[in-house]
């Protein structure tokens, strides 16, 4: 007998599907919308959101598997998920390197966008660098966070192991271990041949923040309650972060902005420093609680709830979002630059919003393809 699915938590959707969009913002070169995003305002960013929600969908997608199948067939449903999210990866490079290449050599534009994105080193010499791409030692900047994800879930075999043969003890103090590595940098990966430059996301150090949120789900921790006092100090810990990491505040006070360069180690995002970790976690305590239990407040109708299913769908199908979010950015950068609209209000407008419209649109048409309407009978007419 098939058991049953677990229904979808809309909580789980709504965050990635945020992330999603914030994602593209970050990633539209030139984008003056930056300034608003999350990032702007705390250490944390939308980078720890998908890190996150990663690991909870995780639980919930390979951890059923390794409950009702053991450790070898749970292991190899998420190999082959690594293997998916590897090919996603090189395509994602070839996609993107293949269409700043095609504007570059079409004669219509002046400005170098293979450049911009500090491609050359690949078109100059591809006999290295196609190797490296393909063995992950070589991971141009802008292309980090899928390298980063497929390490992540390749150690989950590892912990559901401790985990069954020990318990959650030894799977507590497996992620403290890499992660500690990570912070003092005795463990890292090269991000590419010709120089010492490091993978910008330290997987060793990112597993911790994905692993808590695999523990939630797998309810290894127990879900924190609901108490004045903990949104006080959640809110606390946001609101206090805010001079410490705003720019503006950060350029108009010498002082503060020494105390952020002291903290660094604290904050970075490469081996995700302990306050970013803290900050995320006080920022993720203040979103459940405002959702409602079960996120009943997004279980809502009219127009608001046709917003919040429309961020739920494109959290749903993440990584062909992602992917597209990628692409779109630099297509749409290269549009914007090539009307003279850049740097301009206007010009940032029309970018991130055809470029939400895109992720909605790939949201759907990914459903859509994964629902398989082709199996589905077609009703024969009535005679």
């Amino acid at each position: 007998m098939k058991p049953a699915s677990r229904p979808r938590d809309p909580r789980l959707d709504f965050f990635r599907g945020i992330a999603m969009f914030i994602i593209f913002i970050a990633h539209l070169p030139g984008n003056q919308w930056t300034l608003w995003i999350p990032a702007r305002f705390g250490f944390s960013d939308s980078t720890e959101i998908f890190v996150f929600c990663s690991g909870m969908a995780s639980a919930i997608a390979f951890g059923r598997v390794f409950e009702l199948h053991g450790l070898a067939m749970g292991s190899a449903r998420v190999l082959y998920r690594v293997w998916q999210v590897y090919w996603a990866h090189i395509g994602l490079f070839l996609a993107v390197a293949g269409l700043l290449a095609f504007v570059n050599d079409s004669g219509w534009v002046d400005y170098d966008y293979v450049g911009r994105l500090n491609l050359w080193p690949f078109f100059a010499n591809p006999l290295l660098q196609l190797p490296g791409l393909l063995t992950l030692t070589y991971v141009p900047n802008l292309f980090d966070i899928l390298p980063m994800y497929l390490v992540i879930l390749a150690m989950m075999p590892l912990m559901m192991i401790a985990y069954y043969k020990v318990g959650r003890g030894a799977v507590a103090a497996l992620i403290l271990t890499f992660w500690l590595l990570a912070t003092f940098r005795l463990v890292d990966l090269p991000a590419e041949p010709w120089s010492d430059r490091r993978w910008f996301f330290n997987p060793f150090a990112w597993q911790l923040l994905f692993f808590t949120g695999f523990a939630f789900i797998k309810g290894w921790i127990p879900a924190p309650p609901i108490k004045k006092r903990l949104m006080f100090l959640s809110a606390a810990i946001i609101i206090l972060t805010v001079p410490f990491a705003y720019h503006g505040i950060l350029n108009e006070v010498p002082e503060l902005r020494a105390i952020a360069d002291e903290i660094r180690l604290l904050t970075a995002k490469t081996e995700m420093g302990i306050l970013r970790f803290i900050h995320f976690l006080a920022l993720a305590y203040v979103a459940w609680v405002a959702v409602g239990v079960s996120g009943q407040r997004l279980l809502v109708g009219g127009i608001r709830g046709k917003i919040i299913r429309t961020i739920k769908k494109v959290g749903q199908q993440s990584l062909a979002v992602f992917l597209a979010s990628i692409f779109l950015g630099q297509a749409l950068a290269i549009l914007r630059n090539e009307l003279g609209l850049s740097g301009t209000v206007a010009g940032d407008a029309l970018a991130n919003l055809l470029g939400f419209a895109g992720l909605i649109a790939v949201a759907y048409l990914v459903g859509w393809f994964k629902s398989e309407p082709w199996r589905k009978l077609k009703q024969e007419p009535a005679s």
